[in-house]
């Protein structure tokens, strides 16, 4: 099973294709992938979440994680993986989606917003967290995460991530961030998404290095 990191390592930005539908896939696809995203993510709450799912794995697999999030029920996890996602996203820390994840060889990333949650997350073998709503959790939360987290655990903030203000985030110890409406809203042109996307980019490049 290819690692997380290996995706993040080029760009770690995971674009949240909330609203999404099938049509707008190709456009909106090569957008994010030549602005250098290579993980891509459906929440199934999108009309017809699988359809699209498909259609990322199909044509951009083979340079990006593929996969669903918004997961809540535990027998979705098998339709996503049947689609061609690899990677199961949550907006919480449902060990039970993280254990049929991991049974069928999948990444997963739960959300989590207390270490509690954190360390049940990785106890059921999560790969990764999702600092979830993070505009909610403020930088110093992180670093106090990272205080009695294991070193290399990887954590995303997630929920009001803009251009402007990764950098507190970053400097706490984020290993990377998705970005949901701030970079693609339903309707939105592929060229506005470039271009929103070209941002995001730029302003990951600027970070600080490690």
């Amino acid at each position: 099973m290819t690692s997380l990191a290996s995706y993040l390592d080029p760009l770690p930005l995971i674009a949240v294709l909330r609203g999404i539908t099938p049509e707008e896939i190709p456009g909106v696809a090569d957008a994010l992938a030549g602005a250098g995203f290579r993980v891509l993510e459906v929440p199934l709450n999108s009309p017809r979440a699988f359809a699209s799912i498909r259609l990322l794995a199909d044509g951009w697999g083979t340079r990006c994680l593929v996969g669903a999030g918004t997961v809540i029920e535990v027998d979705d996890v098998a339709r996503v993986q049947d689609a061609g996602g690899r990677v199961i996203v949550m907006p919480h820390a449902d060990a039970a989606v993280v254990r049929a994840a991991k049974a069928r060889q999948m990444l997963c990333v739960p959300g989590v917003a207390t270490p509690t949650e954190a360390f049940a997350a990785l106890a059921a073998g999560a790969d990764g967290l999702k600092m979830f709503p993070a505009e909610a959790l403020p930088p110093a939360a992180l670093r106090a995460w990272r205080a009695v987290l294991p070193p290399a655990t990887l954590v995303f903030a997630v929920g009001g991530m803009k251009p402007d203000n990764l950098r507190p985030y970053w400097e706490a110890g984020a290993s990377g961030f998705g970005t949901g409406s701030n970079l693609y809203r339903p309707g939105t042109a592929p060229a506005a998404v470039r271009e929103v996307a070209g941002a995001y980019a730029a302003a990951v490049r600027a970070l600080p290095a490690r």
